[in-house]
């Protein structure tokens, strides 16, 4: 037997060196390093056939459905056949819960195998009976050997596989401890050939770090087919379950939950939702139309303006990106003439989304504008545009679809870019087309 390789490694990207190192030269964390023992074992090297193109048969359209249609939507139509999906989120926001949910549909095909290196059977049954899920086709292994996963899953032959999680699995190959990064992508891969060798799809839940990103190298993200992040604050009911690789449908693509006692519930109408609660006629809150991947979704923004006790101003943005909130401050400065510089600045989308495209902008500047005036937006007006730094507004993809889907929640008004709004036709509702920020303020507010 070769001896054991030491060697250092760090925790968050994978960078590995043969000394200890303060600071990782690759990410730039700090005391990221530990150390570890590689040892390769000899396998007898295995190689594929050649294979004709012409001679494959398609598997295009064969997916699964979980039943669960939201989060059927979030994999971009259903479970794929040989794919390995990757399931990140805070603890306790329900991953685990959410997996019991989803394979429920999956047992009607056939065995489905639940692998736990956290929970005993007996935590996973009270889970199952708070459910009120009961099903002879779920076989649960407490198992953390991976190798021992993948024999038990080649004699039973199951329609799919649960890892619970990736950081409490590890490989007899390698004598590092569980949850490093050798380990974590040693395991991914082997599970992923796996995967692809049996046609069987394969869920994986894995940890985040403080920082919120998946746990482990980010190669872990390259392996997978889909990455799908599962957010929410613990202490509220709603949960969206977010897409942001997927290689068989719609990246940004989202499922909305609720949590309840009986588990997580769908919620089918997002826009809906988001808007229940939003005040009427008050200074500061605009609804603007996003798109999620394939979904349109209503939501409101608020932003509040305050006059400063400090000597630098505050600028806090919640669910849109801070740089993009100082921009949009900066041209009302500079292209309106609003005196914002000594003003505390808040924005928050309301819901706990996080929204990332560019046509909330005009949304941001009305709110913020309409806070800083002390002047309501119309209840059932909505906003959308993207705002350049000369002030412009620029025209946004698939308007017509955000447009329909404010129609259906009963607004009456729409402030747009004048590129789309010379394209919007045999609507029943008023669009009004805005060249300029300064065009769209005075429609709103004049």
């Amino acid at each position: 037997m070769p001896r054991p390789k030491i060697f250092y490694q760090c925790q968050s990207c994978g960078y590995s060196s043969p000394k200890w190192l303060g600071k990782c030269p690759d990410c730039g964390a700090w005391n990221s390093f530990v150390e570890e023992k590689n040892i390769t074992k000899l396998r007898k090297a295995e190689t594929a056939t050649p294979v004709i193109l012409s001679e494959i048969s398609s598997s295009t359209g064969i997916r699964y459905s979980t039943e669960i249609k939201e989060f059927d939507r979030a994999l971009g139509g259903g479970v794929v056949p040989g794919s390995i999906v990757l399931i990140g989120g805070d603890p306790g926001i329900g991953k685990s819960t959410l997996l019991l949910q989803a394979i429920r549909g999956l047992t009607k095909l056939g065995k489905t195998l639940y692998v736990s290196g956290e929970e005993s059977p007996e935590q996973i049954k009270l889970r199952a009976d708070r459910l009120t899920f009961k099903s002879s086709n779920v076989v649960l292994l407490p198992e953390t050997l991976l190798e021992g996963i993948i024999s038990v899953a080649e004699e039973i032959e199951p329609n799919a596989v649960v890892v619970d999680s990736i950081q409490t699995t590890f490989s007899s190959d390698l004598l590092s401890a569980p949850g490093s990064v050798s380990q974590i992508r040693e395991c991914a891969t082997k599970l992923m050939f796996f995967a692809k060798k049996h046609h069987i799809p394969i869920f994986i839940i894995g940890h985040v770090t403080k920082e919120g990103a998946i746990a482990g190298p980010r190669v872990l993200e390259h392996i997978v087919d889909t990455v799908l992040y599962f957010e929410g604050d613990k202490g509220g009911p709603f949960r969206i379950l977010r897409a942001v690789k997927n290689r068989f449908g719609s990246t940004n693509e989202i499922g909305v939950f609720e949590m309840s006692e009986s588990g997580l519930k769908e919620v089918e109408n997002p826009s809906e939702l988001f808007l229940s609660e939003r005040p009427l006629n008050v200074p500061g809150s605009v609804v603007t139309a996003s798109l999620e991947g394939t979904r349109p979704l209503l939501v409101e923004l608020q932003a509040l303006t305050s006059t400063s006790g400090f000597g630098l101003p505050r600028r806090t943005a919640l669910g849109v990106d801070y740089q993009r909130v100082n921009l949009l401050v900066a041209v009302l400065e500079k292209r309106i003439g609003m005196h914002l510089g000594s003003m505390d600045v808040f924005v928050n989308v309301v819901g706990g989304l996080r929204i990332d495209e560019p046509s909330v902008d005009m949304a941001v500047v009305t709110a913020i504008a309409s806070s800083f005036k002390n002047m309501a937006v119309e209840p059932n007006t909505f906003v959308f545009g993207e705002v350049g730094l000369s002030g412009e507004i620029r025209a946004i993809s698939q308007a017509e679809v955000r447009i329909k889907e404010a129609m259906k929640l009963g607004f009456k008004r729409g402030v747009i870019p004048a590129g789309n709004a010379n394209n919007i036709k045999g609507l029943n509702i008023e669009i009004i087309g805005a060249k300029n920020v300064h065009e769209a303020l005075e429609i709103l507010f004049f």
